[in-house]
């Protein structure tokens, strides 16, 4: 009987011993967790409860300058973005984590053309600011424009950091440091995963524009929508848009 009880005690013992030990475990995950969870996120989330609209500068798939217009920014559910994205561009542009270095397919690219936000196609960065940082991540010394991007106070893992995101859809790109190249001395340390690269070819090819096209965008026009602007930019028929308006 004496050692039955031993043998309850004991018992009892270990359970409670591995209950404190998984509920620490647990409490410190947590805490880790929201030490680690990207700060960043909390200001994109703050961010999207800002005005509708936002101001970007709108490029061609050519790379050429047009219009500096205020646009609806985009604005959807974590389920709309999953069902967009595959699960490791959503955990790197909703979530903002990062790529491993040297994984990327854009980090040795060396095609000319401009990138665009792989969420909401808004043009960020020219391949002629391009350079090899040697860090294994796409980097660039200045945006295509300034107000295509956002700029944002990262302290995730107790570092203070400059996070930057998409200004249409608020992805997360990467950050930007001040060790770069001149002109600017800026090094954009960006996520291939947030990005879609347009070669100087293949928008050369979307200069013939189909009737088709045409009849797309001049309905789209007449409707006023904000899809039908982006259409026309980016597949390089600003004239065609003046004819419209006419």
């Amino acid at each position: 009987m004496f050692n039955s009880d031993l043998d309850r005690e004991g018992s009892t013992n270990v359970r409670r011993r591995v209950f404190l030990t998984s509920a620490t475990a647990a409490i410190g995950g947590l805490v880790f967790w929201q030490w680690k969870e990207p700060h960043v996120l909390e200001a994109a989330a703050a961010a999207a409860t800002g005005p509708k609209e936002v101001t970007i500068v709108l490029f061609s798939d050519a790379g050429q300058r047009l219009n500096k217009v205020s646009i609806a920014r985009v604005i959807k559910t974590a389920a709309e973005w999953r069902k967009q994205l595959p699960s490791g561009v959503f955990d790197i542009t909703r979530n903002a984590d990062t790529e491993i270095a040297l994984s990327g397919k854009y980090w040795n690219q060396h095609d000319k053309g401009i990138y665009r936000c792989i969420c909401c196609d808004n043009a960020l960065f020219d391949s002629a600011t391009k350079f090899d940082s040697g860090t294994g991540w796409p980097s660039f010394w200045e945006p295509i424009a300034a107000e295509n991007v956002r700029e944002i106070r990262d302290t995730t893992y107790g570092m203070v950091r400059t996070a930057v995101s998409c200004t249409e859809c608020d992805a997360h790109l990467g950050h930007v440091f001040d060790d770069g190249p001149e002109p600017t001395h800026l090094r954009y340390c960006m996520n291939s995963a947030s990005l879609r690269l347009v070669t100087t070819l293949r928008a050369e090819r979307q200069r013939r524009i189909p009737d088709n096209c045409v009849s797309q965008m001049l309905a789209g026009q007449q409707t006023g929508s904000h899809d039908s602007e982006r259409w026309v930019a980016r597949n390089n028929v600003s004239v065609l848009r003046h004819v419209c308006e006419i």
